[in-house]
């Protein structure tokens, strides 16, 4: 039985069809439909139901589809246990922030694939939460607060961040100086999350209120220069507004803790070696690279 077979059976069923399978995979839909082919006739029955939607698997595509999940994941242990030390192989799928993946990742991304020639890696760029075991990630590389999950994560490095607003706000509506007075203020944010602050040791949420939302880092601070009202940002994104005058920090007295960067992926025992290295890189660039995130060397 075809190791690749198998999952391409398993990218189908878990797509729920041949075009979005073969987008994911990186082949031909003429490719997908042949591999589901060779497999049905090689079992005797059939796995998937095509239909005008898409697929769906019949009652013997679900019981085999568990098996052959097991199956690859197997055979992906044992592929990278017999390889020459440090060598990978086959295809990672990332997911990673819009907001520093082109910028700030993808350098770290570009080297992996040069170091590791047989490695194919597939990354997609998005602000939105994305959810890796639906959509068929390895892994994502995420920043600023994770939410409680079952997902498996590995912090990489520290994100910080400031409260800031432009010269042209404060003149007009004043800089606050306390969590209540922040409330009063118009805040640039993502959408109707609340925003966290030191006051000694201790964290104080308040929930901010805006009339401009982005789920960007960088479309806030663009609308933070113009004016638009306060934001919770990140240093990398606001070091230059703030040399060049265009943003000044606000609430210096209660700055917000910091946050992290991390590689988080799918529940299991053991992670791939291809994250562990992907993990390991990224921490060698927080380390080598803390300007890149705004953070004194």
């Amino acid at each position: 039985m075809d190791i690749e077979e198998l999952e391409t059976f398993v990218t189908v069923a878990d797509t729920g069809g041949v075009t979005a399978a073969a987008r994911r995979l990186g082949v031909s839909k003429s490719i997908v439909s042949r591999r589901l082919f060779r497999l049905e006739a090689e079992l005797g029955v059939q796995l998937i139901a095509r239909t005008t939607r898409g697929a769906a698997l019949t009652e013997a595509g679900a019981t085999f589809r568990d098996h052959a999940v097991r199956a690859s994941a197997e055979i992906d242990t044992a592929r990278e246990t017999i390889l020459p030390a440090g060598e990978l192989r086959g295809r990672l799928r990332i997911t990673a922030p819009l907001t520093f993946g082109p910028t700030h990742f993808a350098p770290v991304l570009a080297e992996l694939a040069k170091r590791h020639p047989q490695l194919h890696i597939h990354t997609s760029y998005s602000d939105r939460y994305v959810d890796l075991i639906a959509e068929g990630y390895d892994c994502a590389i995420r920043v600023g607060y994770l939410q409680d999950s079952n997902l498996m994560a590995k912090r990489v490095g520290p994100i910080h961040g400031k409260f800031v607003a432009s010269p042209d706000y404060i003149r007009k509506h004043g800089a606050p100086e306390t969590p209540e007075e922040l409330v009063s203020h118009q805040a640039v944010m993502q959408g109707t999350e609340s925003w966290q602050m030191m006051d000694g040791d201790k964290v104080v949420a308040v929930q901010p209120q805006g009339r401009f939302k982005a789920d960007n880092a960088v479309a806030l601070a663009a609308a933070a220069v113009a004016g638009l009202g306060i934001g919770w940002l990140p240093d990398c994104i606001t070091h230059d507004h703030i040399a060049a005058g265009a943003l000044v920090p606000v609430m210096t007295r209660y700055p917000p803790p910091p946050g992290g960067a991390y590689v988080v992926r799918p529940p299991g025992r053991h992670p791939a070696r291809k994250i562990r290295v992907l993990t390991d890189l990224l921490i060698e660039n927080f380390e080598q690279n803390p300007q890149l995130w705004g953070v004194k060397a």
